[in-house]
């Protein structure tokens, strides 16, 4: 079976024609959505939504150990068939090459259930793209807005961040069981909301600049950007009693707003509202391996949601922002990745990295490396300033 072409939406979507030479607005989400307690057990079940009877589980060893049995007992029960392949770590093309030549060699699977975090969910919907088949995501955590998504973030074999691939699919089911985000350590759930949290700033900036585009090549919608509205509303009020909540692994209302916010709510705003400054300094940051191999990608979006705040000069916003990102345990300050401002070399760095990914060009304004480079100093400041009146207690907590 040939691999379909690679599929570019801006192609589709973004190409101004007809006498109003305008752009349409798009909107795209997963095919279904379940979340809640314990729906690991059911799982096979929900499979014939798919419909899938022979479907092609794609985990890490460590998955398997901690929740292979029930998530095979849940296949078995259903009568779904099943085929392992380890996921070797990195959502990269060679993973992704490796696991499609596994399942090549495997004529009756019909389907792609990835189980795990972000970058096995991302390889999973490359491999499910190339073989044509439909895609199930089973995130086993809350850390970023990937699962609903029909874009996957692709690195090299060593991490470091190469681009994105779209899919003209988005996942056919996605199922999220809150008792598996209650049982992972908390830190996880943490920098989803880092994540989660820029959805609304982004989308708003790509919603007010009338020559901004969605990651679709698209303009954005009302509907996403006030899904984004809802995501950072919702963490506002509920970041903190979810936090306490997994810190106890306990399934809470607040822990359910939070899961849903970090992943539907976020996933379906990013996509289908746009992505701005915050996710291209994110996306740079990988570029410095101390910061790659030692944080998460929902904490390096902190960073760069609170460079694009300062950026906009929303200065009583970026404060609003450090502060909660200081009480739920995520970093306000450069100094949080392992960075200084005096370190003019790596930040740079960072900032020529971050001018070379097109979601910058989102903002209403020229952006340029230098003020980049001065807006991030700016908010590690007003960061510095968050954390010596408000303490950090709950960052070094997540990172002792």
């Amino acid at each position: 079976m040939p691999s379909p072409r690679p599929y570019a939406p801006q192609l589709v979507f973004s190409v101004e024609d007809g006498p109003q030479r305008s752009v349409p607005q798009v909107f795209i989400a997963p095919a279904r959505y379940i979340q809640g307690d314990g729906i690991l057990e059911h799982l096979g079940r929900h499979l014939s939504l798919v419909p899938s009877r022979h479907s092609a589980v794609l985990i890490s060893q460590g998955g398997q150990k901690r929740y292979g049995t029930r998530l095979f007992n849940s296949l078995r029960a259903a009568q779904v068939e099943s085929l392992v392949v380890t996921f070797q770590g990195e959502c990269s093309l060679e993973e992704v090459d490796r696991v499609v030549a596994i399942l090549r060699a495997t004529p009756s699977v019909d389907c792609v259930l990835a189980f795990g975090g972000g970058k096995c969910i991302d390889a999973g919907k490359c491999v499910a793209h190339r073989l044509g088949f439909p895609v199930v995501i089973c995130p086993s955590l809350a850390s970023n807005d990937a699962p609903c998504s029909a874009v996957s973030i692709m690195y090299t074999p060593a991490g470091v961040f190469t681009g994105a691939e779209f899919f003209p699919n988005s996942p056919a089911l996605v199922a999220v069981d809150t008792r598996i985000v209650a049982e992972a350590p908390v830190r996880y759930l943490v920098a989803g909301m880092g994540d989660a949290m820029a959805t609304w700033y982004e989308a708003r900036t790509c919603l007010q600049n009338p020559r901004a585009r969605s990651v679709l090549g698209a303009r954005p919608t009302l509907a996403a950007s006030a899904l984004g509205e809802l995501c950072a509303n919702t963490l506002f009020a509920d970041g903190a009693a979810a936090v306490e909540a997994v810190s106890r692994s306990e399934v809470t209302d607040a822990l359910n707003r939070i899961v849903e916010a970090n992943t539907l709510l976020s996933g379906i705003g990013f996509e289908s509202g746009g992505l701005a400054v915050a996710h291209s300094v994110a996306q740079a940051l990988t570029a410095l391996p101390a910061v790659h191999q030692n944080y998460l990608h929902g904490e390096m979006v902190a960073i760069g949601l609170l460079t694009q705040l300062v950026l906009e000069t929303r200065l009583d916003e970026a404060r609003q922002v450090a502060i909660f990102f200081a009480k739920v345990g995520l970093p306000t300050h450069l100094g949080q990745i392992s960075l200084s401002p005096q370190d003019t070399v790596q930040l740079s760095t960072v900032m020529e990295v971050a001018m070379q990914v097109p979601f910058v060009g989102n903002e209403p304004f020229a952006v340029t490396q230098n003020s980049l480079l001065a807006a991030a100093v700016q908010a590690h400041e007003l960061g510095l300033q968050v954390v010596r009146s408000a303490g950090d207690v709950a960052y070094h907590a997540l990172h002792a």
